[in-house]
């Protein structure tokens, strides 16, 4: 019988998973091998080196954390509000190496120092307002509103996880569900 290889995908979640923990000089090949519980020479069976599979890694972001969510939302159809429900759901359940918050914040402090990585996050954000601006553009015929909703929806999803401030006597969640309701009113 033969050697089961660990698959590519496995090396690309824990990848995410260093990358999370301790940015981009955290995804080292042996750590990630000690990790998986495999030696190193798998690797090399699916990546040139280390920059190829960091590169890959954030290929793998960009479709998950972007088109795949867009996908997941409309393949249920529905309206504009409830696919931004939707959407609002499947972000706020996002919790994987690939699509969680952690990896989303540890790609954007990286892309302050790389500017190819840069290129990428603003490729993603663009892709990402421009469907927000499609669902909210459907109800809101205020192009100003579209952009305003779309900031918050966007500074909501990024920005609540910097914030460290008591909410008034709320929670954190009923703040955020709140903001859902008054966003698609």
């Amino acid at each position: 019988m033969g050697v089961t290889r660990t698959p590519r995908g496995a090396w690309i979640e824990q990848g995410m998973r260093a990358l999370a923990a301790g940015g981009p000089e955290a995804v080292r090949i042996e750590v990630l091998a000690q990790a998986l519980g495999v030696s190193k020479g798998g690797f090399y069976g699916y990546f040139r080196n280390r920059d190829a599979l960091l590169g890959e890694m954030l290929d793998t972001w960009e479709r998950e954390a972007a088109e795949a969510v867009i996908e997941q939302v409309d393949a249920e159809g529905g309206d504009a509000r409830a696919r931004l429900e939707r959407l609002f759901t499947i972000t706020a359940a996002a919790t994987g190496p690939v699509t969680g918050v952690a990896s989303e914040l540890a790609i954007r402090d990286w892309a302050r120092r790389d500017e190819d990585v840069a290129a990428r996050l603003r490729r993603v954000d663009n892709r990402r307002m421009e469907y927000l601006r499609a669902l909210f553009g459907d109800f809101c015929p205020d192009e100003k509103e579209v952009e305003l909703r779309c900031m918050l929806v966007f500074s909501l999803r990024i920005g609540s996880y910097f914030i460290a401030a008591e909410h008034g006597g709320l929670s954190r969640a009923q703040v955020m569900e709140l903001a859902r309701e008054r966003l698609l009113a």
